[in-house]
């Protein structure tokens, strides 16, 4: 049964215990590290017609894994696992040597006629159920794998540089590939931290017709305008311009040969610039920079670059190439654009969008223009999946893997209608909430518009009541809510969990309250509804809101605030839907009235790690906490959390904190304290004055 979350996805076959990858050049190690350091029980091997070229590349593998390392991104436990790993890499000329290889990803030039002799080699020697895969970016797989026997096993997976680090992987469904091959690579990618995307076998795929196309549109205007002045003009819209990404990856000759290709099949509209042939490297600005560009040509080349965005776009949804949220998902995390080009759209709104379609039209003839009413390529979830289990269960899935599934306006408000469209229908019994990936279940909420409210008590408040909409909604809710926690639960997405009616998580799974470590306090329930739901836990909550101290699953499933352990995730979605099935018209609401809260023992004001913490910030927090525990309702208790966030905005701590995290360094609360600790001895100083001048003392 395919799903739109892979991870719900039974896998037609195990782990592969043996992978062989073609080709040690550019691509092919940077795979092989990916490989390596997700799959720590497997074999790989390398393979290349040039030994020096194998051990070049082993050796890139070797460095990559001492850079992780020495910049601390993986743990002790970690780094001693990944560089074993690494070191047990192999490489060989000999093809013979994969003979027991359950997979094999061919990485090596650009070439038809080269791909398709590996293929025939490879064929001759591999047991005909061991899976085939080609890295190409533009060739069709109907075309590389058109000579084997056994067609069913082979397809595209095509990776993005640097496929070490690049999440997005398009898994290209051709007509021949048995359907249980493309939903295991689904499943393997998405255990293994990668994005799998499912296109269709056209020319380019689905990602590289955006990219190439980009490019070579941007090549055109040179007429017009310099190449710096065109990748300051797009700087708007991507992180790196077009011409400085060629420089980048030597990309010249791949825009010539891929947009040959289209030209080729789909007109002559695609054919690539000329200049390409006779250029090797562009001068050009850097991200971050730019030149100075007039109005006029600043506006003719926005438009163009807009245009054949748009123009690629709607062509690959009305030719079924790829899907609307995988083409806007695909190019932010693989080609760097802030914005998918459907969001873009949406944003621009129709008038704008079919003006520059328009213009597009008139200066570019032949390019594809909409077939369907604008309305049409914006009707879809853009930040969730919904799957249907177990003869009528919703399973809603975060899908924000570039931010580790954290909440935003968009994917709360996604949530919330999810939930009202099918909360009355009979048919559905319940709801399971988990995220995308097996990194995190939500790693908190967006920042967003927050730095702007700084200074602004009553607009913060505001802003944690808008984002309280969902959870208020799930404490009113008949029907059950269960969040599976299948990794990582932070601040806002804790928050999240803690509103549904039951709570399931792997074993591996942790939860934090990281908001103090930022100046603020938690806006939306932390400080209230932990104490409601679970007083046992009290001071475990305690230590994680003024402490940021980590609770394993283990931990909170022993203090009765995760309902259910396991080990894996298909033991997490049994153990999710069994506690749909127990809470069933026994709704769990939270405890209303005042409640008896332990008491606040006095704490250092460093996290538990030894940073050092703002006092003013854990004095309202305390404050907060006391006075929701007294409160005479839960809509009450909310409500001061709300002005407490609101308060927490005001304070110095909260713009070193929120300026820290934005910086990506770590917050300097030292003077925030020293300037407390300073306001606090004036205001002794004055009450001492004011009781000597009220006994006839003088001032």
């Amino acid at each position: 049964m395919t799903t739109a979350n892979p991870l719900l996805t039974t896998p037609s076959r195990p782990l592969p215990k043996h992978i062989a990858i073609v080709g040690a050049g550019t691509i092919g190690p940077d795979i092989g590290y990916y490989l390596k350091s997700a799959l720590l029980q497997t074999r790989l091997t390398l393979v290349d017609v040039n030994q020096a070229a194998i051990d070049k590349a082993l050796q890139r593998c070797q460095d990559y894994a001492k850079k992780a390392i020495a910049r601390g991104k993986v743990s002790e436990q970690q780094a001693a696992a990944v560089t074993a790993n690494i070191a047990s890499m192999t490489g060989t000329t000999d093809y013979a040597q994969l003979a027991d290889c359950d997979w094999v990803i061919e990485a090596a030039t650009e070439n038809l006629p080269l791909k398709q002799r590996i293929f025939a080699q490879l064929e001759s020697i591999l047991r005909p159920d061991a899976l085939i895969t080609s890295n190409t970016s533009s060739l069709p797989a109907a075309r590389i794998f058109a000579d084997l026997k056994h067609k069913g096993r082979a397809t595209v997976t095509h990776f993005f540089a640097p496929a070490w680090r690049n999440p997005a992987v398009e898994v290209i469904a051709w007509e021949k590939t048995d359907p249980a091959v493309v939903e295991y690579l689904r499943w393997l990618f998405c255990a293994t931290a990668k994005v799998p995307l499912v296109t269709a076998d056209a020319v380019c795929f689905m990602l590289d017709r955006i990219f190439d196309n980009w490019c070579n549109e941007a090549a055109m205007l040179l007429s017009r305008a310099t190449a710096a002045e065109i990748d300051s003009v797009a700087a708007e819209f991507v992180h790196a311009g077009p011409f400085f990404v060629l420089n980048l990856a030597r990309g010249n000759p791949i825009i010539t040969e891929t947009n040959t290709l289209q030209a080729e099949e789909e007109g002559a509209h695609y054919t690539p610039a000329p200049i390409f042939r006779s250029v090797d490297t562009w001068v050009t600005v850097p991200p971050g920079k730019s030149v100075a560009v007039a109005d006029k040509t600043r506006a003719a080349i926005r438009d163009r670059l807009l245009g054949i965005l748009f123009s690629q776009s709607v062509d690959i949804l009305d030719r079924d190439i790829g899907q609307p949220v995988d083409l806007d998902l695909g190019c932010r995390m693989a080609l760097g654009f802030k914005k998918g080009p459907l969001e873009l759209m949406r944003d621009l709104g129709e008038a704008e969008t079919s003006r520059i379609l328009q213009r597009l039209r008139k200066e570019r003839l032949g390019l594809p223009l909409p077939k369907r009413p604008y309305a049409e390529y914006q009707n879809f979830l853009r930040h969730v999946l919904v799957d249907d289990i177990d003869g009528g269960i919703k399973v809603i899935t975060l899908r924000r893997p570039e931010a580790m599934n954290a909440l935003h306006d968009g994917l709360t408000d996604e949530v919330l209608a999810v939930i009202r469209q099918f909360e009355s229908d009979a048919a559905v019994k319940g709801f399971i909430i988990t995220g995308y990936g097996t990194r995190a279940f939500c790693a908190g909420a967006d920042i967003g518009r927050f730095p702007s409210m700084l200074d602004d008590d009553v607009a913060a408040a505001q802003y944690a009541r808008d984002c309280s909409r969902l959870l208020v909604h799930l404490d009113a809710m008949q029907k059950p809510v269960v969040a599976a926690l299948n990794g990582m639960a932070l601040g806002g997405g804790l928050e999240l969990a803690m509103r549904c009616h039951g709570i399931v998580a792997l074993e591996s799974a942790w939860m934090q309250l990281p908001e103090i470590t930022l100046g603020i306090v938690p806006g939306i329930g932390a400080m209230v509804v932990p104490y409601r739901r679970w007083p046992k836990a009290a001071a475990a909550f305690s230590d994680m809101l003024r402490r940021a101290a980590r609770l394993k699953a283990a931990e909170a499933h022993q203090l009765g605030v995760v309902d259910a352990l396991a080990k894996h995730l298909p033991g997490l979605m049994a153990a999710a839907v069994a506690r749909v099935h127990a809470l069933a018209g026994q709704p769990s609401p939270i405890a209303q009235g005042p409640i008896t809260l332990p008491s606040l023992e006095p704490v250092e004001p460093t996290t538990v790690d030894g940073q050092l913490l703002p006092q003013e910030t854990l004095r309202i927090m305390e404050k907060t906490i006391r006075n929701a525990a007294a409160a005479e309702t839960l809509d009450a208790a909310l409500e001061i959390g709300y002005r407490a966030f609101g308060a927490s905005a005001l304070t110095v701590a909260a713009r070193e904190g929120v300026t820290a995290f934005q910086e990506g360094r770590k917050p300097d609360f030292k003077t925030a304290n020293d300037s407390l600790e300073k306001r606090a001895s004036r205001s002794a100083a004055a009450s001492k004055r004011s009781t000597s001048n009220s006994k006839g003392g003088t001032p």
